[in-house]
C-alpha cells in the first residue's frame, strides 16, 4: 500500500495525486499556529512590497509582541514569532491600522510573488507593480478565492524569468515590448493584453478550481491533478473563459522554466508606460467586503503541520490557532547556479542594483536565514524613507531591495547585519528553523550552519535540516544535511533526478565532507 499523502511533498519529484480528507490549516495574520518558541503570525504581503511606515510598524509589533525579530518566507511574506497567548487581537489592531490588512476576511489569499527588480533596473519587458496591485484587488474581492488551498500560488515575472523557479500555479509572464503577456495554470495558457493579465490569472485559478472539484481529490496545487493539470490544457472552460472576460490574443503553451530564461536581452527592453490605470490598486483605502469568505492561501510547508487538524469555520477570530511554518530560510538553486540571493538561485545579488531604461535602480540587501532584527528592519525602513522611494520589497530568495537607495546606503545596511557583499558565503547556505523553535528538530542547526558557513563557499548550495522533514529546502541541485541527534549530519547530494548519499558525518569532519559535497556537479544513480 502506498504511503498517506504527506501535507508536505517532495517539490523535486513528482506528485502522487492524494485525495485530501481535510482542509488547507496555514496560519495567517489573523490564524495563529503554536510552535515551541510561541504563537507565529504570517503576513501576507504581496510581492514583497511594504511601505517604510508598515515596515516601522511591524519592527513595532515584533519588539512589542513577539522576539524582536521577523522571519522572510520562501515567498517573500514577512513572520512574527515568539508571540505570547492572548495577543492576536492587538497584533490585528496594528496590522490594520498599518494597512497590512485590507480585507481581513481574504487575508491568506494574498499569496503573489513577483520579479523583485521590476521597473528598477530596465532589464524587464513590463513593470508587473501595476499589475500585482490589481491581482491583489481581484483576489480580495472574489467568492470563489476562498475555496483555493493555502498554498495556491501566484507569480507574475517582467519576462527576465526569475520566477520559473519558484513553482507556481498561476504564472504571468511578460512578452517583448511589454504589450501583451502570456498566463498559464497548468499546461494551459492565453495570451492577453498586459492589462488584463490579472483577469487571466483569476480566471485561470478559478478553471483549476473546476478541475479540483471534478476530480474529486481535493487537490492543493495544480500539479496535484491527476497528470499534473495536463487536462486543463483541453478544458474549453478555461480558452473560453479567458476569451470573452479578457480578449484572448491566442491559446499558448505552457511556461516552463527553460521556456522563460533568457527572454529579456542584456540591453534594456521597452517599458510599458507608467502608471497604468488599473482599478483596485490602492488596496489600503479599500474597506473590507461583506459576506465574502477567507481563502485558505499559505506558503511553503513547513514544521509541525501535519501533526494538528484544522480548525473549523473559514473566518476565523483573530489570535486562534492553526497549523504549519513557512518553509525558513534556504536555497533556491537550479544545478550550479551561483548563488544570487541568501542562499538562492534566482534573486538579485547583494549590492548596487543600475537604473536602466525608466527604471530607477536601488541596492539588495541579502538577509541570513531570513531572520532580521528590529533594528535592521528598521534600518532598512529609514533608508527607505530617507533615500529611496519610501517602499521595501521583499524578496523569495530571503532579500530585501529597496528602491531608489544608492551605493552610499550599502556601508548603513552593513552595519545593521545584513549581507551587501555579493561573494558573501551567506549566498550559498540555508536552514530551517531547528531548535530552539521547532520541537521536531534535532540540532541547533543555524548555530552549526554559521559554524561551517565558509565550507566550500561558491559551490553548491547547502541546507541544513534538525530532522528528515526537510522543511524549507530548495528546488534544483543542493547538498542536504541531515541532523541525526547524536551530533552528526547525513550528507547527500539531492536533484538533477538522482541523488547521491555521501554517509553520516560527526562535526569535527563535517567541514572537509561538506566542502568536498559542494563540488559535485552531478548526482549519480
Amino acid at each position: 500500500m502506498p504511503p498517506a499523502p504527506s501535507n508536505r511533498p517532495n517539490r523535486d519529484e513528482p506528485l502522487v495525486t492524494p485525495v485530501r480528507d481535510r482542509g488547507d490549516a496555514c496560519p495567517g495574520a489573523l490564524r495563529l499556529h503554536t510552535a515551541d518558541d510561541g504563537a507565529l503570525a504570517r503576513v501576507r504581503v504581496p510581492a514583497g512590497v511594504v511601505s517604510a511606515a508598515q515596515a516601522y510598524a511591524l519592527a513595532d509589533a515584533a519588539e512589542r509582541l513577539g522576539d524582536g525579530a521577523l522571519d522572510i518566507t520562501s515567498r517573500g511574506n514577512l513572520q512574527l514569532r515568539g508571540l505570547g497567548p492572548g495577543c492576536g487581537g492587538e497584533l490585528a489592531e496594528l496590522l490594520d491600522a498599518a494597512g497590512l490588512l485590507p480585507a481581513p476576511r481574504h487575508e491568506r489569499v494574498r499569496n503573489i510573488v513577483a520579479s523583485p527588480l521590476s521597473g528598477l533596473d530596465g532589464r524587464g519587458h513590463l513593470d508587473v507593480q501595476p499589475l500585482v496591485r490589481e491581482l491583489d484587488a481581484l483576489l480580495c474581492a472574489s467568492e470563489r478565492a476562498p475555496e483555493l488551498s493555502g498554498r495556491f500560488l501566484f507569480a507574475l515575472d517582467d519576462g527576465r524569468g526569475d520566477m520559473a523557479e519558484l513553482a507556481a500555479d498561476v504564472m504571468l509572464l511578460a512578452e517583448p515590448g511589454g504589450a501583451e503577456v502570456r498566463v498559464t495554470v497548468g499546461a494551459a495558457g492565453a495570451r492577453v493584453r498586459a492589462e488584463d493579465g490579472p483577469r487571466a490569472m483569476l480566471l485561470a485559478a478559478e478553471a483549476f478550481l473546476d478541475a479540483a472539484s471534478a476530480t474529486g481529490t481535493r487537490a492543493w496545487r495544480v500539479r496535484e491533478l491527476p497528470g499534473g493539470g495536463s487536462e486543463l490544457a483541453d478544458a474549453a472552460v478555461w480558452r473560453d473563459r479567458v476569451s470573452g472576460a479578457v480578449g484572448s490574443a491566442g491559446p499558448v503553451g505552457p511556461v516552463g522554466a527553460a521556456a522563460s530564461r533568457g527572454l529579456c536581452p542584456r540591453t534594456p527592453a521597452p517599458q510599458s508606460p507608467a502608471g497604468l490605470d488599473l482599478p483596485g490598486a490602492d488596496r489600503a483605502a479599500q474597506p473590507d467586503l461583506p459576506g465574502l469568505g477567507r481563502a485558505a492561501m499559505a506558503d511553503l510547508p513547513g514544521p509541525d503541520r501535519a501533526a494538528e487538524p484544522e480548525l473549523a469555520g473559514a473566518d476565523r477570530a483573530a489570535g486562534s490557532e492553526s497549523v504549519g511554518t513557512e518553509g525558513a530560510a534556504g536555497p533556491v538553486a537550479a544545478g550550479r547556479s551561483r548563488a544570487t540571493g541568501p542562499g538562492g538561485a534566482g534573486g538579485p545579488r547583494p549590492g548596487h542594483v543600475g537604473g536602466g531604461g525608466n527604471g530607477g535602480g536601488g541596492v539588495s540587501v541579502g538577509v541570513p536565514f531570513g531572520r532580521l532584527s528590529v533594528g535592521a528592519w528598521r534600518a532598512l525602513a529609514r533608508v527607505a524613507q530617507e533615500h529611496g522611494t519610501g517602499e521595501l520589497r521583499v524578496t523569495p530568495w530571503r532579500g530585501v531591495v529597496v528602491p531608489g537607495a544608492g551605493p552610499g546606503q550599502l556601508d548603513v545596511l552593513a552595519g545593521a547585519g545584513l549581507v551587501t557583499d555579493p561573494d558573501s558565503p551567506w549566498l550559498g547556505v540555508g536552514a530551517c528553523t531547528g531548535r530552539p523553535g521547532c520541537a521536531k528538530s534535532l540540532a541547533d542547526v543555524r548555530a552549526d550552519a554559521t559554524t561551517h558557513l565558509a565550507a566550500g563557499a561558491g559551490g553548491l548550495p547547502v541546507y541544513w535540516s534538525g530532522c528528515e522533514r526537510r522543511c524549507g529546502h530548495p528546488r534544483g541541485t543542493w547538498v542536504d544535511a541531515v541532523a541525526t541527534g547524536d551530533g552528526r549530519y547525513d550528507l547527500a547530494v539531492r536533484g538533477a533526478g538522482a541523488d547521491e548519499l555521501l554517509g553520516r558525518q560527526a562535526l569535527p569532519e563535517l567541514a572537509d565532507a561538506l566542502a568536498a559535497a559542494r563540488t559535485i556537479t552531478t548526482p549519480t544513480k
